[in-house]
C-alpha cells in the first residue's frame, strides 16, 4: 500500500504536465478573447452609458454552452470596472449563476442574496418576498448608484420559478429615485424570450445578440493559445490539440468543452505517470466528461423532472426492462404523494420524458399496439453505475431539498 502511495504521489511531485492549470480553468478571464472581437464591441457600445452615469439598455446574450457570452460580458463588466474609479456616483456590477440552487431557485432567494451582495442582511426564510423588495430598495437608494444585474443561465431560474421575478426587477426602476438598475440576461436557450409572458418581453428585450458556434479551427486557436501557458514544453502529443478541437465542434462549437477535455487529458496522463498527453487520453476524457455532464444535468433539473426520472429508474430495476409512460405516471404520482409534491398532468410528464430523451438519458420508441393504438416503450439509455449516481443524486435532492 505504502509504495502505490509513494508512486501516486511522486508522479504528482514531478509535475512533468501543467505550467499552470488554471488558464483551463472556465473562470479564466484571458487577456485576448479570439474570435469574439464584433459581439465584444457591441456589448462595448450598449453598456458603455455606466461611463456617464446612464443607465443601459436591457441586454440579453444568447448562444449554446461554450461560445463566450460570460467570458465576454466579464471581460467588458472589468474593463468597465477599471475605468470607473474616479466617478461621481457608486457602479455595482454583479453576477449571479442561476443554476446554483441555494441562490436562484426562489423568487425570495434571489432577492436575499442581492440584499446581501449589496451589504445588507436578510434571513434565509421567513419574511413575504415584499418585505424582501422593499429592504432592497431601501438598501440601494441611500444614494446616487448605478447596478447592473448578471443573471447567467437566466432560462433555468425561470424554469424554476417563472418570469415574475424579472418582471418585478424590471419595475423596481420605478420606484428607485436615486438608483437605476439595468439586466443582462445569459442563456443557452434561443427561444428563452419568445416562451416569456409579452409583459415580461417588453419590459426586458430592449438589445439582443447571438454568439454563433466556434468552428474546429477557431477553438483549436484558443486552446494553443490557453494550452502554451497550462503546459511544460512539449507536454501535448502531435494531434492532442486538433483531437479536441474536433470533439468540441461537434458539441455545436463548444470551447469550454474542448478545455475541460484538454485538461482532464492532461489530469489522466499526470495520474498515470506519463510524460505526454497522448491522443488516447483525449478519448478518456471525453468519456469521464460525458459521464459528468450527464449527472450535473440531473443534479440541476427542478424536483418535478427529478421525480419524473426516479420513477423510470426505479421501474426499470423492478421489471428489468422497457417500462411505459402509462407505467411512469402512476408511479411518479405514487412518489409525488410520498415527497408531497403537487402532481403534474400527464401530458406535462409526457413532456419531461421526451426532454430525457433528447438529452440522452432515456431511449423512447414508439411502438404500434395494432387496434390498441400506440404506446412509448423507455429504456435508459446511461449505464449502471451513473444510474446509481444519479439515484444517490436526486434521492439526496428528494430527501433534504
Amino acid at each position: 500500500m505504502v509504495t502505490d502511495l509513494d508512486k501516486i504521489f511522486s508522479n504528482f511531485e514531478k509535475n512533468e504536465i501543467f505550467e499552470d492549470k488554471s488558464y483551463l480553468q472556465p473562470n479564466h478571464t484571458p487577456k485576448q478573447i479570439y474570435h469574439r472581437d464584433e459581439q465584444i464591441k457591441q456589448i462595448a457600445s450598449i453598456l458603455a452609458p455606466l461611463l456617464r452615469g446612464e443607465k443601459p439598455s436591457n441586454l440579453f446574450l444568447y448562444g449554446k454552452t461554450g461560445t463566450g457570452k460570460t467570458l465576454s460580458i466579464k471581460y467588458i463588466t472589468q474593463e468597465i470596472l477599471s475605468r470607473s474609479k474616479n466617478l461621481s456616483f457608486d457602479l455595482k456590477i454583479e453576477y449571479i449563476n442561476c443554476k446554483l440552487k441555494k441562490i436562484s431557485d426562489t423568487e425570495y432567494r434571489i432577492l436575499a442574496e442581492l440584499v446581501r451582495r449589496m451589504g445588507g442582511e436578510v434571513p434565509d426564510t421567513g419574511l413575504p418576498t415584499e418585505s424582501v423588495y422593499t429592504r432592497f430598495v431601501d438598501l440601494v437608494d441611500k444614494n446616487k448608484k448605478i447596478i447592473v444585474l448578471i443573471f447567467d443561465e437566466i432560462d433555468q431560474a425561470v424554469k424554476k420559478i417563472s418570469d415574475d421575478f424579472l418582471y418585478n426587477l424590471t419595475r423596481l426602476n420605478s420606484e428607485l429615485s436615486k438608483t437605476k438598475i439595468s439586466i443582462v440576461g445569459i442563456s443557452n436557450d434561443l427561444t428563452f424570450l419568445d416562451n416569456l409572458d409579452p409583459r415580461v418581453r417588453s419590459s426586458l428585450s430592449e438589445e439582443e445578440l447571438v454568439f454563433p458556434p466556434y468552428n474546429a479551427l477557431q477553438i483549436q486557436d484558443i486552446l494553443k493559445m490557453r494550452a502554451e501557458k497550462a503546459f511544460k514544453k512539449d507536454v501535448l502529443s502531435e494531434g492532442v490539440i486538433e483531437k479536441c478541437a474536433a470533439y468540441a465542434a461537434r458539441e455545436h462549437g463548444d470551447a469550454r468543452r474542448a478545455l475541460d477535455l484538454l485538461r482532464i487529458a492532461g489530469e489522466l496522463a499526470e495520474r498515470e505517470g506519463s510524460k505526454k498527453v497522448l491522443l488516447r487520453h483525449i478519448d478518456e476524457s471525453n468519456q469521464k466528461i460525458e459521464r459528468d455532464k450527464i449527472l450535473d444535468v440531473i443534479r440541476t433539473e427542478p424536483k418535478q423532472f427529478q421525480l419524473v426520472l426516479y420513477s423510470i429508474i426505479n421501474l426499470v430495476k423492478q421489471k428489468n426492462g422497457p417500462i411505459f409512460t402509462g407505467d411512469v405516471y402512476n408511479y411518479y404520482q405514487d412518489l409525488c404523494r410520498t415527497y408531497k409534491s403537487d402532481i403534474l398532468t400527464q401530458r406535462r410528464v409526457s413532456d419531461i420524458i421526451q426532454e430525457f430523451d433528447m438529452l440522452g438519458i432515456i431511449n423512447v420508441r414508439v411502438i404500434s399496439k395494432g387496434r390498441g393504438g400506440r404506446m412509448r416503450e423507455i429504456k435508459l439509455a446511461i449505464n449502471n453505475k451513473i444510474t446509481e449516481k444519479a439515484e444517490e443524486i436526486i434521492k439526496e435532492a428528494l430527501e433534504y431539498g
